[in-house]
């Protein structure tokens, strides 16, 4: 029997991140994917130039449909617009009982806020308990705490305590933000774990933070443990990186090489 995931995301016509993303994601690791759009964006390597949001009805009813006939083993929900999106999929999500991995998509690579605070505020009331991991990178971890970002090791042990303090079950603080030869992810669980890679030297990292709280995601519908999983997604992700740059899509930022264990 095949391990099954749901991705709850915006989709992206450029397929390097969102809902194409998550599904890559789940391809290549060996887990059947459903998905929930919650919005359509207009978007390539370059630039996003149009939003269209679904319908909360819509969203529920995608959501009512996939649970409602398919063994779920684990969801990702990446981001959600408004406060009225988050109380929908909160609501829709009230008889599931198996893992949640929540990506905070808030902060835009400009640095533009994507959420307005009463989202924020939504978010952290509604979602952030029901998380069992939560995975922000350092610009969406300060502004879920309301402080500036972390700049050391010990800022993200901290920020990431607090943030489980506030109901998420675990945090995966993202150093990808961050500054150094390497880059280190902090997971802060019942205990705490360092992981390192070295920084890579590459324009192409358009939907890393989807890609990987989906690949988490594959690796706890397939029965790993939170580290385990957590793990084996930053060891993938460093190599899909790694392989981004023979792809050669489009003219800006492009993705990373999901299936770099498959084709060249």
């Amino acid at each position: 029997m095949a391990a099954t995931a749901l991705t709850i995301a915006g989709s992206d016509s450029g397929g390097g991140a969102g809902i194409q993303a998550d599904l890559k994601t789940f391809s290549a690791l060996g887990v059947y994917g459903a998905s929930v759009i919650t919005a359509v964006t207009a978007q390539n390597t370059c630039a996003v130039t149009d939003v269209h949001p679904v319908p909360n009805a819509t969203v529920a009813a995608q959501i009512a449909a996939v649970l409602g006939d398919i063994r779920i083993d684990c969801i990702k929900i990446g981001m959600l617009g408004d406060v009225g999106l988050i109380e929908t999929v909160t609501e829709a999500l009230a008889g599931y009982d198996g893992p949640i991995v929540l990506d905070p998509v808030m902060v835009a690579k400009s640095g533009a806020r994507l959420l307005p605070e009463a989202a924020r505020t939504a978010l952290i009331a509604h979602l952030l308990p029901r998380a069992d991991l939560l995975t922000p990178n350092l610009p969406e971890a300060a502004a879920l705490l309301g402080c500036a970002e972390a700049m050391s090791d010990a800022d993200m042990q901290a920020q990431g305590t607090r943030l489980c303090g506030m109901g998420a079950g675990a945090v995966l603080m993202k150093g990808g933000h961050g500054q150094g030869e390497t880059c280190t992810d902090w997971l802060i669980a019942d205990e705490v774990t360092r992981l390192d890679a070295p920084r890579i030297a590459t324009r192409n990292t358009h939907g890393t933070g989807c890609t990987l709280s989906s690949a988490i995601a594959a690796g706890l519908a397939q029965g790993l443990t939170l580290r385990e999983a957590v793990a084996r997604a930053h060891g993938w992700l460093h190599r899909a990186i790694l392989a981004a740059d023979a792809l050669e899509v489009g003219q800006g930022h492009g993705p990373v090489h999901h299936f770099h264990e498959v084709w060249t």
